[in-house]
């Protein structure tokens, strides 16, 4: 049977080809398999400070391939090369971070003690855990994906999306480099066909990034299995800037948090609503920011609007754009592809004069495109806040810190950052409310969710 090859192309550069892998085959994703549960037999069994020095070596190998990793990344899915760059510097101390907070959560702890016995609880690993992906953040979501269920004891079978088969090529490479055993950590790689292949496999756990549609079959088929699942799904983020914001730094919050790597974020903010006392002048200030956006080449160092990831992205935002306009939504500025550049471009946009039969409403849009719509009252503000079936984050502007909490309290969704905050840390956990997902990562939480607890009662 002939090799079938997975081609890695340029969105920012006319989809030119960059490289190429090869598709793992069924027998392959079952050998895969089989290797890491061989290997778990030994890693799981390791003391935590053995599994350390591997990630250690891992954060020295990776800071010595910095430039290497961001470069490959932008060139695969079109994100900016300063926002790459950022990227690999945030990955290098979430892996030192991960490394320094594993042995104090990760170690027994005793719960209860009396004269006559102690029980402790023991956290311990799960056993193969099977990964899988998106494009957005291709190394990012890779040790979201993977590091604190490695420090844990699990070992693990990954799979990215097919449109950034050389990043995982590239982490490959820096695992093996740092020497981990066989098996502990194994990288395949197609679509969505091979992930289908993995998950059918006899695994432990499911630890999934992407759509909601993926997501809700990898629960059932884990309910099935009755085996854990880590899903973090889809987003409509709201953001809400009541009359009272400091408008200059909530419009600069705004559109940073809505055009970063081309809108392509899970968690961003994707739905403006702006009370009607300041709609104007916030709309106003938006759309000059926007037309002031650099958009073009990812490998340029002034681009802050590269490329989406891929022709099939685009097409699918201009269908909802399209939709929208043909429903009455108001383009105030971009709409279209931009002219001049080839790949998979599309002009930072925003659109208001939204309806609630619009996809832009109702889906979520994972591109540059903001939609803007006014509200008078609070309550309504939460309304329209909470009306969609996601809850990943939402974003809150207010002078006013008891509206602050009290409408942060309301609002249904996992994270929410008040003027500008970033939830995004070290220690706070990443999750969603609804159809964006369960379970977490990060901290002491995304420890305990890779890892099952055993108590164990003896006397003295």
């Amino acid at each position: 049977m002939s090799k079938r090859i997975l081609q890695s192309t340029d969105p920012g550069r006319a989809y030119e080809l960059i490289g190429e892998v090869e598709i793992t085959s069924l027998d392959d994703v079952k050998k895969a398999v089989a290797s890491s549960r061989k290997a778990f037999k030994v890693w799981g069994q390791l003391l935590l400070d053995e599994r350390i020095l591997y990630l250690q070596k891992l954060v020295d190998v990776y800071t010595k391939r910095s430039d290497d990793v961001a470069e490959i990344q932008t060139k695969e899915v079109g994100k900016p090369i300063s926002q790459s760059r950022n990227d690999v510097k945030g990955d290098i101390e979430r892996l030192k971070h991960m490394i320094e907070i594993a042995p104090k959560f990760l170690k027994p702890e005793i719960v209860d003690e009396s004269d006559e016995q102690i029980n402790t609880v023991y956290f311990e690993p799960y056993g193969v855990i099977a990964a899988i992906a998106p494009w957005n953040y291709p190394v990012s979501n890779f040790f979201i994906s993977t590091v604190q269920a490695l420090l844990a004891g699990n070992t693990i079978v990954f799979k990215h999306s097919e449109e950034c088969p050389l990043s995982s090529k590239i982490i490959d490479e820096m695992f093996k480099e740092a020497g981990f055993p066989e098996g502990v950590l194994t990288i395949i790689y197609g679509d969505g066909e091979v992930g289908k292949m993995l998950v059918d496999q006899n695994i432990d756990m499911i630890h999934f990034t992407g759509s909601t549609h993926v997501g809700e079959y990898l629960y059932e088929l884990a309910g099935k299995k009755f085996i854990p699942a880590i899903l973090e799904m889809g987003g409509s983020s709201p953001g809400i800037i009541f009359e009272d914001a400091d408008l200059e730094k909530a419009v600069g919050s705004v559109c940073e948090e809505r055009y970063k790597n081309c809108g392509q974020v899970c968690c961003a903010l994707k739905r403006l609503l702006v009370h009607k006392d300041i709609y104007e002048n916030v709309v106003e200030q938006v759309v000059e920011k926007v037309k002031g956006m650099t958009v073009g080449d990812p490998m340029n160092e002034s681009t802050f609007v590269g490329s989406l990831a891929a022709e099939r992205q685009l097409i699918l935002l201009e269908e909802q754009v399209k939709d929208a306009v043909d429903k009455g939504a108001h383009v105030l500025v971009g709409g279209h592809r931009p002219v001049g550049l080839e790949g998979a471009y599309y002009e930072p946009t925003v659109l208001s004069n939204i309806s609630k039969d619009m996809r832009v409403y109702s889906e979520e849009v994972f591109g540059p495109v903001l939609t803007i719509v006014q509200f008078e009252t609070e309550e309504e503000a939460i309304e329209i806040a909470n009306d969609t079936v996601f809850g990943l984050s939402a974003f809150i502007y207010t002078e006013d810190p008891e509206r602050a909490d009290r409408v942060a309290k309301q609002l249904e969704a996992g994270n929410v950052s008040i003027n500008g905050a970033d939830y995004f840390s070290a220690n706070s956990p990443l999750g969603g409310y609804k159809k964006s997902g369960m379970g977490s990562n990060d901290g002491k939480f995304g420890f305990y969710q890779v890892t099952q607890m055993k108590t164990v009662a003896k006397m003295k």
